[in-house]
């Protein structure tokens, strides 16, 4: 697949980057939750380090699907955030990270 022009790969870099900062930021949103509730004494601090666990399983899964590879590999990404917006789907990280549990 041929790379796209300059312009065209600073618009997908510039596209990957946003989505990158706003599913970050809804990551760190959990975080934060989860935090308050600890302060408000309605969780405990091993619920929290669970919940830092699992944060840093999601934005290392969302990193490596925003910026791992060449460039080739960021315009596939632009592509594929277009196509999941079209069709108004969201992948979810948090979801995404969660363990598999076996039966």
């Amino acid at each position: 697949m041929p790379v796209g022009t300059k312009g065209q790969r600073r618009a997908d870099r510039a596209l990957v980057a946003a989505y990158h900062e706003a599913r970050l930021g809804e990551l760190i949103a959990r975080v934060a939750a989860e935090v308050d509730r600890f302060r408000a004494g309605e969780v405990d601090a091993y619920t929290v380090d669970e919940v830092l666990h699992h944060y840093h399983l999601a934005a290392k899964a969302l990193w490596t699907f925003c910026w791992s590879g060449s460039g080739a590999q960021i315009e596939f990404t632009a592509r594929s955030l277009e196509r999941l917006a079209a069709n108004g789907e969201r992948i979810d990280w948090w979801e995404r990270a969660t363990p598999r549990r076996r039966e």
